[in-house]
């Protein structure tokens, strides 16, 4: 596949598929005229990629994870990510649940709802951090 087919398959720019090249992501094969063309293996590297920019990963994580040919460090890698992956989860369905206190509160002052209120509550009990 060309570059803009593959670009176009996973509704990513051609450039992001050239940077990816360029930080040693992606080894696509030349052809006449130094065109790029990608295998189906390109594919699976950049749905790969995708799936952990996705998760969050930076590319040099991703560049480790894919590199790694011990199954020691490569786990690291991915031990490492999970870990911040969770906290954002966490963070994600907090604030999901927040949304929903405030869609189902029928106070006129959604700031003196109890149930809203709940949802802030560690918040407004945690003990400040210095410099706050």
């Amino acid at each position: 596949m060309t570059i803009g087919e593959v670009a176009d398959h996973f509704g990513l720019p051609a450039h992001v598929l050239r940077h990816w090249e360029s930080v040693g992501l992606l080894r696509p094969a030349r052809v006449e005229g130094g065109r790029r063309r990608y295998t189906r293996d390109d594919m699976f590297r950049v749905a790969s990629i995708v799936r952990a920019k996705q998760a969050g990963l930076p590319l040099p994580d991703i560049r480790a994870f894919l590199a790694a040919r011990d199954p020691a460090a490569r786990k690291d890698v991915l031990r490492r990510n999970q870990r911040a992956l969770q906290a954002r989860m966490a963070a994600l369905r907090s604030a999901l649940d927040l949304l929903e206190a405030g869609l189902n509160c029928s106070h006129e002052d959604i700031a003196t709802c109890p149930n809203y209120q709940g949802h802030l509550a560690e918040l407004v009990e945690r003990p400040l951090e210095s410099g706050q």
